[in-house]
């Protein structure tokens, strides 16, 4: 039976981490990965952060072959970044152990990765080659993906499910809805698209757990 992780690292302590930990940014979302022949290339939204400095800041390091945006809005831009994923001990660790990334949310300090593998001792297998190579995982909880209800928030990251909750408690999806998503924005401290966006993904993620467990084709479109 397969088993979901939700874990944190620091971002020192990983090769993506310190890449992406760059002055002034505040929140790093992963869109998901694409595969390019032998590669995988990291899609990720960065919140509020200039474009050129960001793209500036991270092309200096010596595992990036480049760094381009996709897409851009007032508040945020989707950045691709061709990377070599082998300098990773997270990235590397998940392809030996046939681990499947669902999602990760990053700072400056730390990131929360979720991730699916195909059973327990795959897990311990991918613990152990991080340990093995001084990454420490910090565990908030592990859960079988068949059985959502095992775990508390049924594949939801915590922010998440704060975004969810506070949506649900403050009559957004009632009809009249009870407040807009700038709102929202307001009571979370982030931008409007980032709550339109966060909600989405819980939506997504909530769905991929209760509905259709067994499928992780659309966990993070």
């Amino acid at each position: 039976m397969s088993v979901i992780v939700e874990f944190r690292v620091p971002s020192s302590s990983f090769e993506l981490g310190r890449i992406l930990s760059v002055d002034g940014l505040s929140t790093i979302e992963l869109e998901r990965l694409v595969p390019t022949s032998s590669k995988t290339v990291p899609l990720f939204w960065v919140y509020e952060l200039s474009r050129e400095s960001f793209v500036e800041a991270i092309q200096t390091h010596p595992s990036v072959t480049s760094a381009s945006a996709v897409d851009v809005f007032a508040d945020r831009t989707l950045f691709t970044l061709d990377w070599d994923a082998d300098e990773d001990v997270i990235f590397r660790s998940l392809t030996e152990t046939d681990g499947q990334l669902l999602s990760a949310t990053g700072t400056p300090e730390s990131w929360t990765f979720e991730a699916r593998f195909i059973d327990h001792n795959a897990l311990s297998r991918f613990s152990n080659r991080c340990e093995a190579e001084s990454v420490s995982l910090e565990i908030s909880r592990v859960y079988n993906a068949t059985a959502p209800d095992t775990g508390p928030w049924y594949g939801l990251t915590e922010r998440q499910r704060e975004a969810l909750t506070l949506a649900m408690q403050m009559g957004y999806y009632d009809i009249p809805r009870g407040c807009s998503t700038k709102e929202l924005a307001t009571e979370l401290g982030i931008s409007d698209q980032a709550v339109t966006e966060r909600l989405r993904r819980a939506i997504v993620a909530l769905g991929s757990a209760t509905l259709n467990p067994g499928d992780t084709a659309h966990t993070n479109r």
